[in-house]
């Protein structure tokens, strides 16, 4: 939303002169001049405040013509955790069964309400919240592996099993002596230069990769879910490791084709139309009328239309090649103007 109050856009000016990091993720900047978008920090030369307009959406800027700054990279870095959310992240990576406390964050010199505050913000959840999803997790990987239920309880740092009990009943939705065959879909965060996006696996694959501002996006969650009769948990596999290194290579441009194994779950029309955008090589479109004809379906444009909005997983299942008849850009669920910026990015490296 453009911001038109005299007030903030002083308010909002100063912070970038000053390179203020409180602001960073609450405006973009517009410059006029250069056709770009920065954050608060960026260390560029300062506008003149008649050059700029300020926002609070970079899709907005997006929308309406600017391109992300190459030096403070407004998109990836608007969303990157503070230094002292990293520090507990990494706290919580080396010791994923310890509970962290507000007190033990204070005895090491970090804030807790800044942590949560950031949390809120970026994953709708507290970091308690995110720890005991980690702590539950580790717990149910632990059981599928042979262990006891008593053991995980108590290593996973719960004074009682019927805490534990209820607490993983409600998380994976069914007992821990009941989850042994039980699926779990992973779900992480990752910044790229066109904006945040969540990414999601299961023991098979990569199941889903949105934009986290995407229309309908908790409809996908609870269908996936449904799906796969499997619940969503914060939490890392290996192939969303792998997954965060071939995004960020596609993004610098030395990616083309990504490897990571996908699990697609859908009809059978709709995973054949999958496989084919799969086959649209890098840097090029096609239309749906020609995707209609690979699939020996001419009179099914409707339908692959459709079945490609049901696609879960951006930019690596590239819907985003997929153009109309008369080579405009049609509907993307990430918006047209990060589709146009995926084509060009691809036709620049290609």
């Amino acid at each position: 939303m453009l911001v038109t109050s005299d007030k903030e856009i002083q308010k909002y000016y100063n912070a970038l002169v000053t390179k203020d990091r409180q602001f960073i993720g609450v405006f973009y900047v517009g410059v006029k001049t250069t056709g770009v978008f920065c954050i608060s920090t960026c260390r560029a030369r300062k506008p003149k405040l008649k050059n700029v307009e300020f926002y609070t959406e970079s899709k907005d800027l997006l929308r309406n013509g600017y391109r992300p700054c190459k030096i403070c990279k407004p998109t990836e870095n608007s969303g990157e955790p503070p230094e002292e959310v990293i520090a507990a992240l990494e706290w919580l990576e080396k010791q994923p069964k310890t509970k962290i406390s507000d007190y033990d964050l204070k005895q090491q010199g970090l804030s807790p309400e800044n942590i949560r505050r950031w949390f809120k913000k970026y994953h709708g959840m507290t970091f308690q919240a995110y720890q005991r999803m980690i702590r539950i997790n580790t717990a149910f990987q632990e059981l599928k592996n042979g262990k006891s239920v008593t053991s995980s309880a108590f290593d996973s740092g719960y004074e009682s099993l019927s805490g534990f009990g209820y607490t993983f009943k409600n998380l994976i939705g069914s007992a821990p002596d009941e989850s042994k065959d039980k699926d779990v879909i992973l779900m992480t965060r990752l910044t790229t230069p066109l904006g945040p996006m969540y990414a999601c696996a299961t023991d098979r694959g990569i199941c889903l990769l949105e934009f986290t501002d995407r229309r309908m996006l908790e409809t996908e969650f609870k269908d996936l879910q449904k799906r796969l009769n499997a619940n969503i948990l914060a939490g890392e596999n290996v192939y969303l490791k792998q997954l965060k290194v071939e995004i960020e290579e596609y993004f610098e441009g030395s990616r083309k084709d990504f490897s990571v194994n996908l699990h697609t779950p859908g009809t059978d029309f709709q995973q054949r139309v999958w496989n084919a955008l799969l086959n649209i090589p890098y840097g090029t479109t096609s239309t749906y009328q020609q995707q209609a004809e690979r699939l020996k379906r001419p009179t099914a444009v409707r339908a692959i239309a459709s079945a490609n909005g049901y696609n879960r997983i951006s930019i690596v299942v590239p819907c985003h090649r997929v153009i109309g008849k008369d080579g405009s850009l049609t509907g993307y669920g990430g918006g047209l103007e990060r589709k146009k910026w995926l084509l060009e990015h691809e036709r620049k490296n290609g």
